[in-house]
């Protein structure tokens, strides 16, 4: 008989503000997923932004996942699961994108693409155009004296699909959709799309369940594990949190913050029974524990649509 992989899940969430619900809710899942299968949690902090990104946050962020009870048994502050601790990873990775020929320097602004280009398939995104890749040595030497350069990833014209764990077959070519991806900022940040593939891979995730925003760039991950020599993990992309006009619950809005929902629950469980059952998970809002809603974890009864959550309704 063939031997199953161990599970290892992960949360990885970026302190760049206090945890919303909408947060909760991935955290939620991705710690029900795991659990549920006897798997190991990791919890990394993604703080590769050192403009957005607080120490004060990550640590807000433990403490809350501890509160509700989502526990971990690797990672967290510890500075092997920090990003901004495994940069040398990222060039690493970078190195052998650049063996295969994959990477040149671009010199556009945000300006120039946004003055270039219209939205892409209605969602205020374009792809890029490519226009970099073409410039010939001395171009790139004149404009270099001007300004730096950020690094982009050749992306390879092709269809990529994947199962998903809750959204079901999906097919992009990513090329097509989004260009070719900026590996590493202007600043020397290293891009979220390079470091989320390096990280997972080396910290051997098998499982990862995020929020439906981040589908799209699925597909544009599972060309960079090929292009690295990594194997995938499996991926689940859950609904989001959205109010009643439709806008997604973010940070920057602070729309139902860990410290407004906190001061308005006490304990954990009614915030939990809530937002289980809003879910799908529970089929009446009483209050419940993480422990106490593992053997009802159902992946099948997971909400598929996004779900409406009226803030007024919570504090």
């Amino acid at each position: 008989m063939p031997v199953t992989q161990p599970v290892r899940g992960r949360f990885a969430p970026s302190p760049s503000g206090r945890m919303h619900l909408g947060n909760v809710f991935c955290a939620l899942a991705a710690w029900l997923s795991c659990r549920s299968q006897g798997g190991r949690m990791l919890l990394r902090i993604e703080d590769l932004d050192p403009e957005r990104c607080k120490p004060e946050y990550a640590r807000l962020l433990e403490e809350d996942l501890l509160w509700l009870g989502l526990d971990w048994d690797e990672g967290g502050l510890d500075s092997a699961c920090l990003q901004s601790e495994r940069r040398g990873y990222y060039e690493q990775a970078l190195a052998l994108l650049r063996a295969q020929g994959l990477l040149y320097p671009c010199f556009c602004t945000r300006a120039e693409l946004h003055a270039a280009q219209a939205p892409h398939a209605g969602d205020g995104r374009s792809p890029y155009d490519g226009r970099c890749r073409a410039l010939t040595e001395a171009q790139r030497q004149a404009l270099s004296q001007r300004r730096v350069p950020a690094l982009r990833l050749v992306m390879p014209d092709e269809t990529v699909g994947f199962d998903d764990l809750f959204c079901g077959p999906v097919r992009r070519n990513p090329a097509r959709d989004c260009g070719d991806i900026v590996v590493r900022r202007r600043d020397g940040v290293h891009a979220y799309q390079l470091a989320v593939v390096v990280d997972d891979a080396l910290m051997g995730v098998t499982e990862v369940v995020r929020g439906r925003d981040l589908l799209d760039s699925t597909p544009v991950q599972l060309c960079l594990y090929r292009l690295l020599g990594y194997a995938p993990p499996r991926f689940g992309h859950i609904p989001l949190l959205v109010a009643p006009d439709g806008r997604r619950l973010s940070k920057r809005e602070k729309d139902l913050d860990l410290g407004r929902l906190r001061s308005r629950f006490p304990a954990p469980e009614p915030l939990l029974g809530r937002l289980a059952h809003a879910a799908g998970l529970l089929p009446v809002p009483e209050p419940v524990s993480v422990r106490e809603l593992l053997p009802l974890y159902r992946p099948e009864a997971l909400s598929r649509a996004d779900i409406v959550i009226n803030p007024a309704d919570w504090i």
